[in-house]
């Protein structure tokens, strides 16, 4: 695991589309996304966006953002976690969280949240924070758009 470098920029954004070609995430999700990365890079001062990459024989193959949540004492959030489709189930993304949630808890984190929506195709990505120890601790109905709601997951560290 490594911080965002300018020249992973391509190779995420690749990344990202063939999430998005798969039905993973929507254009406008990848828009955002990258948009979110370009601050990371374009902001090195910035505190509110951290990012770790992971990468397999020089290349980016995943990535996870976060950054602490203003105006809270100890409370992270995750913005995004991707790899790529062809690593995926290889531990990366397990990685990837592991080493987010050691940074938050150096950083003070008392608390991470995460969001995702109810739709059928992120059931893997659901399981995925399943597993990785996170609680559903709530449900917004409707939030996205009407019958796609908002499940916040949450880990609390002592």
């Amino acid at each position: 695991m490594r911080t965002l470098k300018p020249d992973d920029l391509p190779q995420l954004a690749q990344l990202l589309a063939k999430l998005a070609a798969q039905g993973s995430f929507t254009t406008a999700e990848v828009s955002c996304a990258l948009e979110l990365l370009q601050i990371v890079i374009d902001q090195p001062a910035q505190q509110d966006y951290l990012v770790l990459v992971a990468e397999k024989a020089g290349i980016a193959v995943g990535y996870v953002l976060y950054g602490p949540v203003p105006l809270t004492s100890g409370n992270f959030d995750v913005y995004w976690i991707a790899t790529d489709p062809a690593v995926q189930g290889d531990g990366y993304g397990r990685r990837l969280m592991e080493a987010a949630e050691e940074d938050m808890c150096r950083r003070g984190a008392r608390m991470i949240c995460l969001e995702t929506s109810s739709q059928g195709s992120y059931a893997r990505t659901r399981s995925f924070y399943d597993n990785a120890g996170y609680t559903q601790e709530s449900v917004i109905a409707d939030f996205y758009v009407p019958g796609d709601d908002r499940i916040t997951y949450v880990k609390r560290f002592s």
